[in-house]
């Protein structure tokens, strides 16, 4: 399946048939090679429509012939394209993402999503999800939900969040370490600190699952109090890994203006949207959360389970990225368009890649969403809920 980015202003979606039509102005489109395609509409320009192809080095080359092979083995027919519009096949998009203000959408189109389980979802530019689009029949599962409330008042929610805390401060340890052994012979000194910082976090992940309390309400200080204080050993060790030319002081969420951080927001923004898909297509309520505190509009579960994926995800995809020199640029302190794509492609490629996990190999996207079928197990009392980790 492949994801449709929309990411410039006055582009209009639509249905034709069973086809996605993409409306122009001049519309382009960009197919990323390697796994399920990845389709992005990248704006106006004053050329005809083009396809392009991008190899995993960065190159780039006309489409014909198209080399790559379909999921049964075939070769798979082109988008059609015209002067202003460009049509997909339906059964080859899995989530479309609005990342871009004046964006039209059809209700045709809405319909056909829903019925097909194709997600909606909705970025500002600052990539903060906003809403996402999905039929409610597709996760009308009353038992899951119940099972979630209840879990909050007992030992299942305080089991989950030790789980979230303990895996997050493992996969930063691991990040560290993966990143950190390049610099063992090139800079020992900073080899020595990263080592120090990520058994700092080890301990920190020990800590977290020695909290025990009845309920999540009597464990959540501690918790957080331990995620805090790593966080500030994690990042303290993320600036040594940095090109010393790049800026950044610390982590910052909300109003960011600096690349980096506007880097990361953006990429936690993208990460959101898969997350909450798979929280909605395993039944779960995204809103009723157990590390994360309620609050109106806050879909707590959402943040819960972000916590696991984003050093191997969104943190490893941007550290490689500026390693290698690549530019990320803000214009007004927010991302440029460009900057957008860039980061756009590199989570969704590495959502794409393969990891181990429970002694097979699957694609990282497959494993959140496996994940939060585990967590409806827990839930439901029929195994016990572990974090992903980060393997380096």
């Amino acid at each position: 399946m492949d994801s449709v980015i929309v990411s410039d202003y006055g582009v209009m979606l639509a249905k034709k048939g069973d086809r996605l039509v993409v409306r122009g102005p001049k519309p382009k489109l960009e197919l990323i090679e390697g796994g399920p395609q990845l389709f992005l509409p990248l704006g106006a320009d004053n050329r005809r429509p083009t396809l392009t192809v991008v190899t995993s080095n960065g190159e780039k080359h006309p489409p014909e012939p198209l080399r790559h092979l379909g999921a049964n083995g075939a070769t798979p027919r082109p988008p059609k394209s015209s002067a202003d519009q460009i049509e997909l096949p339906l059964f080859r998009v899995g989530h479309i993402v609005v990342a871009s203000n004046g964006v039209s959408i059809s209700t045709d189109l809405i319909e056909a999503c829903c019925e097909r389980g194709i997600r909606l979802s909705f970025l500002t530019r600052g990539g903060k999800p906003f809403a996402m689009l999905s039929s409610p029949m597709l996760t009308a599962t009353v038992l899951t939900r119940r099972e979630q409330l209840a879990a909050y008042g007992d030992e299942r929610g305080v089991e989950f969040a030790k789980a979230i805390v303990r895996g997050k401060l493992g996969n930063q340890a691991a990040l560290l370490r993966y990143f950190g052994k390049y610099l063992k012979t090139a800079d020992p000194d900073a080899f020595a600190k990263l080592s120090e910082t990520a058994i700092r976090l080890i301990k920190g992940r020990n800590n977290a699952a020695k909290v025990s309390a009845s309920n999540i309400d009597e464990a959540r200080e501690a918790l957080l109090a331990i995620e805090g204080s790593s966080g500030r050993n994690y990042w303290s060790g993320v600036r040594l890994l940095l090109p010393k030319e790049v800026e950044f002081d610390t982590r910052e969420h909300r109003g960011a203006t600096d690349p980096v951080n506007s880097a990361l927001n953006y990429g936690y923004g993208m990460l959101y949207t898969q997350v909450w898909g798979a929280i909605m297509n395993a039944g779960l309520e995204p809103f009723a959360g157990f590390l994360h505190v309620d609050r109106p509009g806050k879909p707590s579960l959402v943040l819960d389970m972000v916590e696991e994926f984003r050093q191997p995800v969104v943190d490893r995809a941007i550290i490689a990225a500026l390693g290698k020199g690549t530019a990320i640029e803000t214009q007004g302190g927010m991302l440029t368009d460009s900057s957008r794509r860039s980061i756009a492609q590199l989570v969704l490629e590495r959502l794409e890649s393969e990891v181990n996990f429970r002694g097979q190999r699957h694609k990282l996207k497959s494993v959140v969403q496996i994940q939060a079928r585990n967590l409806v197990s827990a839930l439901r009392d029929e195994g016990r809920y572990k974090a992903f980790s980060f393997k380096w």
